[in-house]
């Protein structure tokens, strides 16, 4: 884990999960000094508005020439890139789905967690910052993405090892919020 990855922000709240942590904080997710940062981002992955704007802007102009290279990316899937002026080493583009309140959405937005972990967990990569995936500019409802988000994850670091902490970093109260009640909800007693 890379040294600072607890200091940037206090921790508003947190799980231990086998050896690893997982925590949430309000704040800029393009600011976070884990390992990889997850970037919410359009299938192109050439940047958009939003969380994928904001990861793009504050990395530079080296992220979207290495991002034209990808060849895009599918919906439920991750690619990885390096962070380049980015505090993150990498990038995690995830494409999350667009909210039609299908029954296959919440299944799309798991994999979008469970691939950027997998990615993570290849590359040795002990730290990794997610944003609330999906619930912006495509409109899936916070109320229903965050437990889909937690289940995601806490089912990866309970089947596997190697990520130390990861980190949900919410934008704004009303959503950390919504993460917390969730959080709270699926917490063991």
């Amino acid at each position: 884990m890379r040294r600072g990855a607890l200091e940037e922000k206090p921790i508003q709240a947190f799980m231990q999960i086998h050896p690893a942590r997982l925590e949430f904080v309000q704040g800029d997710i393009a600011q976070q000094d884990t390992d990889a940062i997850v970037n919410a981002a359009n299938s192109s992955l050439l940047g958009g508005g939003g969380v994928d704007g904001a990861i793009h802007s504050a990395a530079g102009p080296e992220l979207l020439a290495e991002c034209r290279t990808l060849g895009g990316c599918q919906t439920g899937d991750a690619k990885i890139t390096k962070g380049y002026r980015l505090k993150a080493h990498y990038v995690i583009h995830t494409v999350g789905p667009i909210f039609r309140n299908s029954p296959r959405e919440a299944e799309l937005l798991a994999s979008c967690y469970q691939r950027s972990l997998e990615l993570a967990g290849v590359h040795h990569l002990q730290s990794v910052a997610f944003p609330s995936i999906s619930t912006g500019a495509y409109g899936y409802p916070v109320e229903q993405a965050a437990p889909v988000a937690l289940r995601a994850v806490i089912g990866y670091l309970n089947m596997h090892t190697g990520v130390e902490l990861v980190r949900f970093v919410l934008f704004d109260r009303q959503t950390f919020q919504v993460y917390q009640r969730a959080f709270d909800h699926l917490r063991p007693s």
